[in-house]
């Protein structure tokens, strides 16, 4: 059954134009082509990706992080209980006021306790600017690797496949697939979703140009998209240690760089050679519609992302504040708090809850 679904997949009228196949994909005269097989050793690559991670982020991120002053706030843990921690995980993780009315009886908390509750464990689950910073200087590397490895294997302009160009899709696929693997123990942003759609893509079309041999096409559109991940990605851990002028600086630099290759270079020359082109030649067929399919998703997600890049580098110029509570790790409220209750202590002695103890022994209910 699996070789009659395999014949089904692979059928030349599905991925080739009428008068081509797999058979003219076949090394011959000297001339190597890529082979739908070798994909498989992107799988490998994918968990020694994951391995070298976790070996960069403790030997190179973490001192990187401590030596540009990266410094994380100190979170309040929430004290347990039961009940909150169960509405917390099963129904929401901000309470309304009807339910923290409700929750207050079933506590016996007062409203400004569950509040403070829900706040705390809600600050608990938030990642840390270290583990933040991490993230940033793990893919800062590998982009602008990808990005100097990606202009090398475009100079050559030999019919062949070359090692280079070999080793470069399937590392490029491995850390695709790496990023897919853990993208639920990865600091999750508002664009979650978009990511995931934008991994599975790109790693749809790196395996299908790879399949039917448009190496350079591939190659190209890998480059167009290194060309300002990496810029992103040293604005973040810039961002994250503190150093705002240099984050702005390098932001816009990323904000001009990602409008040129993504919103200019990708649809008004890739995919136009890939979309208007190939028509002058050949009939439509199934392939040319799936790849150019996958490449109207990612300049979709292009767009999406532009609009937000250009609404944060309106606000730079505009010297307005860029706080983002998903890209920062304030707890000013949790601080100003905490001081009160210090100060309140200081005052009137022991605090419990937030709620100073009578010298009577009568204090506030919990």
């Amino acid at each position: 059954m699996l070789s009659e679904i395999s014949d089904w997949f692979w059928q030349e009228r599905l991925w080739f134009p009428e008068g081509l196949g797999w058979a003219d994909l076949e090394d011959r005269d000297g001339r190597v082509y890529a082979k739908a097989r070798d994909l498989w050793v992107a799988l490998p690559i994918a968990l020694v990706f994951l391995i070298i991670r976790q070996i960069f982020e403790r030997i190179v991120a973490t001192p990187l992080a401590s030596l540009l002053g990266v410094k994380d706030t100190v979170r309040l843990k929430a004290p347990h209980n039961p009940t909150l921690e169960s509405y917390y995980c099963n129904i929401t993780k901000t309470p309304n006021q009807s339910s923290v009315a409700s929750l207050c009886k079933k506590t016996g908390y007062s409203e400004r306790q569950v509040q403070r509750w829900f706040r705390r464990r809600r600050n608990q689950d938030r990642p840390s600017l270290l583990k933040k910073f991490r993230e940033a200087s793990w893919r800062f590397t590998f982009y602008l690797l990808a990005f100097i490895a990606g202009l090398a294997a475009l100079i050559d302009v030999s019919t062949t496949l070359l090692p280079s160009q070999y080793w470069y899709y399937m590392i490029e696929l491995g850390f695709y697939g790496s990023l897919l693997f853990s993208v639920a123990s990865d600091v999750k942003r508002k664009d979650f979703k978009e990511q995931i759609v934008h991994h599975v893509a790109t790693i749809l079309l790196i395996s299908f140009s790879w399949c039917v041999n448009y190496i350079r096409c591939g190659t190209l559109i890998m480059l167009v998209h290194d060309s300002s991940d990496y810029l992103l990605e040293s604005a973040k851990m810039f961002n994250y240690a503190g150093w705002r002028n240099a984050c702005n600086y390098i932001f816009i630099v990323f904000a001009a760089v990602f409008i040129v290759t993504r919103l200019v270079i990708f649809p008004f020359w890739i995919i136009y050679c890939t979309w208007v082109y190939p028509v002058t030649i050949y009939e439509p067929f199934f392939g040319y519609y799936f790849f150019n399919g996958l490449l109207m998703t990612l300049q979709c997600l292009h767009i999406f992302w532009a609009v937000l890049i250009i609404r944060i580098a309106i606000r730079f110029l505009m010297d307005d504040d860029r706080s983002d509570k998903d890209e920062t790790d304030e707890s000013e409220e949790e601080e100003e708090e905490e001081a009160g209750a210090k100060k309140h202590m200081k005052k009137n002695g022991p605090v419990q809850n937030g709620h100073a103890v009578h010298n009577n022994n009568h204090s506030k209910r919990k």
